[in-house]
């Protein structure tokens, strides 16, 4: 038998079992939140007068229970009592268990002890949040995540992609407080790791005090509802995330239609029941949007809403066709910036047409092309566009939503791929950007490589690696290295007998 207690003495819970346990039933009416503690005692009988098992310790931990006792039976009689609690900031294990006492000879001051236990679990998330970020007033509010990755791809790429997953929890204002990395010999279809160690992942987050699970691979509905079961915590993929943060810097009507479009698609088939499933994720990251929607809506709806937003598309794309037919009509050339997020597209579009296109240093500042006018002399003028950045592993339904604006680059007379080339990951980010290239049937686009950021390397570095990929060096910061690149823009759109695809 066991009853769960809450901190007033109340009884909130009896609960009969059998001789192999007995099952905990839903919290849900005691919920987390932000706090270390849910609030209740879960005191148990053990009829074999045992001890404190691993099973109990994993309910305490993954429970958050103020405290956690077994009473065990002796001739049945009430004998020994054993509890144990959670430790903050714990060196081996992250509970302590006191000595085991008669029962009838127990005494303990659980008020003093929890008021005590509250404030140490408080300073030690305090802690924490400081490591990730010393601006303790600007930080309670923002959420604070454990990244974790299950792959079979080989340590070095792993590691790539959870710190680029870092970067991305970055620009969504989100403080990470550790990184989880594991290369299991199979994946778990469930859980994608063990269960041991999903469980084990989910108690360091909360010691930690996150309030969010972010996976760097997608997770499917399945597995997303199976982590759910193990955890109140917010849980979301890579996928969510981008699209949380394209949600954000979405501004145009275009970019609103897109990123609503895409959020449908994703959240689509991970809505269950009748309707109401995704209530962990209101508010916050995963449940913001533009045009955003309560998620207390059937399929039905959701379907229509996809409808109207890909009828509002078409005609947007069609204002789109007419604006190129203008400009293929004066006849003049387009130019067109890609690359990486985060390379410096912007910031070389304003320095080299003196315009103020918004800039940040943070993956996806930039979601809505903007379009400006470059003079070279003998009269002659070229558009500039600068598109959103591409990132590897794009989630599906926003590379779908996007391809109306990325198709764009079809009628760009030159493509301008700028480069971050001060990022340890450089090559694979060209080598991302050539892919997603191919996929928009764009690789043989006449196109020059700009090495960006030049000034945080060395001269000679640059130099050499300029050399070594063909491209052209500068930094978007300092007009006076710009001459390269106008020189080899100039000639590659005017000059009637330059041939080929160029870099």
């Amino acid at each position: 038998m066991g009853v769960l207690i809450s901190r007033k003495g109340a009884v909130t819970h009896v609960i009969v079992g059998d001789a192999k346990g007995i099952f905990l039933p839903s919290l849900e009416d005691y919920p987390l939140g932000r706090r270390p503690l849910r609030g209740l005692r879960f005191i148990h009988t053990h009829l074999g007068d045992e001890p404190l098992n691993q099973d109990d310790m994993t309910d305490l931990m993954l429970l958050r229970f103020d405290l956690i006792a077994a009473i065990g039976v002796r001739n049945d009689e009430p004998g020994r009592i054993h509890v144990a609690h959670i430790v903050p900031r714990a060196v081996r294990k992250p509970y302590e268990t006191l000595p085991a006492e008669e029962f009838f000879r127990f005494e303990f001051d659980f008020g003093s002890f929890i008021r005590s236990l509250d404030e140490e679990l408080e300073r030690a998330r305090g802690f924490e949040v400081s490591e990730a970020d010393s601006r303790r007033d600007r930080v309670t509010q923002k959420e604070r995540a454990i990244l974790v990755s299950v792959s079979l791809r080989p340590k070095y790429d792993q590691e790539d992609s959870i710190e680029e997953l870092a970067e991305l929890a970055h620009s969504s204002d989100v403080i990470v407080l550790d990184k989880v990395i594991q290369r299991p010999k199979e994946i778990n279809p469930r859980y994608l790791m063990g269960e041991g160690k999903v469980k084990e992942v989910i108690i360091t987050a909360m010691n930690k005090g996150a309030t969010l699970l972010i996976f760097d691979q997608d997770l499917n509905p399945s597995q997303i509802k199976s982590i759910n079961e193990l955890t109140e915590l917010k849980v979301i993929d890579r996928s969510q995330l981008i699209l949380d943060i394209f949600a954000r810097r979405a501004h145009s009507r275009d970019g609103k239609v897109q990123v609503e479009l895409a959020q449908l698609k994703y959240r689509l088939p991970r809505l269950t029941g009748k309707g109401t499933a995704m209530s962990r994720l209101m508010g916050g990251i995963g449940g913001r949007g533009p045009g955003e929607m309560k998620l207390e809506i059937d399929r039905r709806r959701v379907r229509e809403r996809i409808g109207l937003l890909e009828k509002e598309l078409k005609v947007l794309s069609e204002a789109r066709r007419q604006r190129k037919a203008r400009r293929v009509e004066r006849k003049i050339p387009i130019v067109s910036i890609i690359g990486y997020t985060n390379a410096g597209k912007s910031t070389l579009l304003n320095a080299l047409t003196n315009s103020e296109t918004f800039v940040e240093d943070k993956l996806f500042a930039t979601l809505d092309t903007a379009s400006r006018r470059l003079r070279f002399p003998r009269e002659r003028e070229v558009v500039i566009t600068d598109t959103v950045g591409f990132i590897r592993d794009l989630p599906k339904d926003l590379m779908a939503a996007f391809r109306a604006t990325l198709e764009e680059l079809e009628d760009a007379d030159l493509l301008l791929h700028v480069v971050d080339v001060s990022n340890p990951r450089f090559e694979q980010q060209i080598a991302s950007v050539e892919d997603i290239l191919s996929e928009l049937h764009l690789s043989g686009k006449r196109r020059i490589l700009v090495f960006n950021k030049i000034d945080r390397l060395l001269p000679e570095e640059a130099e050499n690696l300029s050399l070594r990929h063909d491209a052209i060096a500068l930094s978007a910061r300092d007009r006076q290295t710009f001459a390269p690149l106008l020189r080899e823009v100039e000639s590659s759109i005017f000059d009637e007998k330059m041939t080929g695809t160029g870099v």
